[in-house]
């Protein structure tokens, strides 16, 4: 019996991996997190399969599920938004499972700030404008950040942050990044990436916290910021340049 943890991507079912569709496909057991993992993804579940919202469950309760479909012989399909390798909670049930010498396997997921790169149709590494994406959140009652992984810290790198979980702390946001990047630093809120109610909030450190009062946003919703998102007059990648020989071109 495998415990199969799986991204399910920021939305969209169709950017679900076909390695995560197959491993559902055979899976007897699926628990997804409703609150946020898109439902058409379950429509890969065998007919007879077990399906568990884990949404209003406890870690405890969790762990249960997979201790009796251990018991049982039957693989389970653990659904997640996005990627596994960031805020998903993954660690703390692989420990568990661990404990218990339940074997697990984790297959990759499409990342929101991807998801969000693609709908702003920006690239986020732009050459001599930034060539380093930053992924990180505030704290909040779920988790509280180290204490010298701030937005201050990061933001004197001069590198594209991507900002999760923090619509609710816009103000702190726009007040710690100000001093370093500008007033007139691009941002971009996107709201629900590849799904059918995705929007986009385009604006700069100056006056993005009142285009978000003009049109709320409660969750869900990535905040990029960063030159990068207003390249324009910037050289080009040496990657292509005709005079860049490289063994892949095979020219003499």
């Amino acid at each position: 019996m495998t415990v199969h943890f799986i991204g399910a991507g920021p939305g969209a079912a169709d950017l679900m991996t076909l390695r995560g569709r197959d491993l559902i496909a055979r899976c007897p057991v699926c628990l997804y997190a409703g609150s946020i993992v898109p439902p058409e993804v379950l429509g890969w579940c065998p007919q007879s399969a077990r399906i568990v919202d884990t949404a209003p469950l406890s870690l405890d309760e969790i762990e249960q599920e997979y201790v009796t479909a251990h018991a049982a012989g039957l693989d389970v399909a653990r659904l997640h938004s996005g990627d596994l390798s960031i805020y998903s909670a993954v660690a703390e049930q692989v420990r568990r499972l661990e404990r218990h010498g339940i074997a697990y396997t984790l297959t990759p997921g499409v990342p929101a700030f991807a998801a969000a790169s693609a709908a702003l149709g920006r690239e986020l590494t732009v050459p001599g404008l930034a060539q380093s994406v930053v992924i990180t959140r505030v704290s909040g009652r779920a988790s509280a950040m180290p204490e010298g992984e701030t937005l201050a810290a990061f933001g004197a790198t001069g590198a594209t942050l991507a900002i999760h979980l923090a619509i609710h702390a816009l103000d702190k946001v726009v007040a710690e990044l100000t001093p370093l990047y500008g007033p007139d630093c691009p941002v971009a809120v996107v709201v629900e990436a590849t799904r059918p109610a995705e929007r986009i909030l385009r604006g700069t450190l100056a006056d993005i916290a009142a285009r978000v009062v003009a049109e709320p946003v409660e969750r869900m919703a990535l905040i990029i910021v960063g030159w990068a998102l207003a390249a324009e007059d910037f050289r080009e990648s040496a990657l292509y340049d005709a005079a860049y020989q490289r063994r892949f071109r095979g020219r003499a």
